[in-house]
């Protein structure tokens, strides 16, 4: 298997999974990054529209740690972030990325002067929204058709986990099926769908979080997000792990695990994420996620030694 290693497809580096800066390098021909924005949205499941609170790993930020601040106008923000990238990437183009909280919770003319703006900035080249499955309309899709065919266009989707259970521990308050059935949804319109899911979800085994990859597999998806779960400050997670401790994965687990899920995902399945990335001063656990690189390596070096790539297992 070691010649199919050096000739993995959706490779340029030592990676044996089909990397995101691969995929826009064959793309767009040219260095990309996302440029974080934080536009002021809530959602559903805080405001009381399915339920209260949120999901109880969530941050205050609504996991826009990264984007811009929310009391600066999103021109603002955008250009606070690229110049701040600037630095590391002298000459490249962007992607907008609207990443905290539910991004399409809002009527559709709202979202429209939001998206409409970005595509203003010199050098958008696209826009990624971070959202929920249940929260977008049937008008809403029309418009996200409508703007993919202006700019290219990433639906980003939380599922996290397909298990219903700790779907319900988590306060996620959307079904499997709402989930499978907006992916069917956007892919009619040709728009392009992330999924994020989490690792290391309370009362999860190893084969739970396999089996949400496996489950993913079948579906028409074009990129996936892979998480290990934050503990961070101030979340309802935080107090639950105060109150009775759960088992952490190690670092060891959960490379274990997120190998075995990219060898049942097709290698055309761009893989956005691999591990977390939290506020250093935020967290409670795993703290071995504050050596971001690490893990990185790490996983590399794992795929190696056990001689396997992404896909290997995709058919089973």
């Amino acid at each position: 298997m070691g010649d199919r290693m050096c000739q993995f497809p959706y490779s340029n580096s030592n990676k044996r999974y089909h990397t995101l800066d691969y995929y826009y390098k064959n793309r767009f021909h040219e260095k990309i990054f996302k440029v974080s924005l934080n536009a002021g949205f809530t959602c559903p499941n805080i405001d009381g529209t399915v339920g209260y609170g949120g999901c109880i790993y969530c941050s205050k930020t609504g996991s826009g740690e990264f984007a811009g601040n929310i009391e600066d106008s999103l021109e603002k923000q955008f250009f606070t972030v690229k110049e701040m990238l600037h630095k590391k990437w002298p000459k490249a183009r962007y992607i907008a990325y609207f990443q905290a909280r539910t991004n399409t919770y809002a009527p559709v003319e709202k979202l429209k002067t939001i998206y409409e703006k970005v595509l203003t900035f010199e050098n958008v080249v696209g826009i990624s929204i971070g959202t929920r499955p249940d929260a977008i309309s049937l008008e809403c899709l029309d418009y996200l058709e409508d703007l993919s065919h202006r700019t290219y266009l990433t639906v980003e989707l939380g599922l996290q986990t397909i298990h219903e259970k700790t779907a319900k521990l988590i306060n996620r308050c959307h079904s499997l099926s709402c989930f499978e059935e907006m992916v069917k949804e956007l892919r009619k319109r040709n728009i392009d769908v992330v999924v994020h899911i989490i690792n290391g979800l309370p009362g999860e085994s190893k084969e739970d979080m396999i089996e949400t990859a496996k489950y993913l597999n079948t579906l028409d998806i074009q990129g996936i997000k892979i998480h290990m779960l934050s503990v961070l400050k101030d979340t309802p997670l935080a107090l639950l792990y105060q109150k009775k401790p759960f088992p952490i994965l190690t670092k060891e687990d959960y490379i274990d695990i997120v190998i075995q899920q990219l060898e049942h995902l097709r290698e055309e399945i761009v893989i956005h994420r691999i591990t977390g990335d939290p506020m250093v001063e935020e967290l409670i656990e795993p703290t071995w996620l504050i050596r971001k690189f690490c893990v990185l390596n790490d996983i590399d070096k794992e795929m190696k030694k056990r001689d396997t790539y992404q896909g290997v297992k995709s058919h089973e």
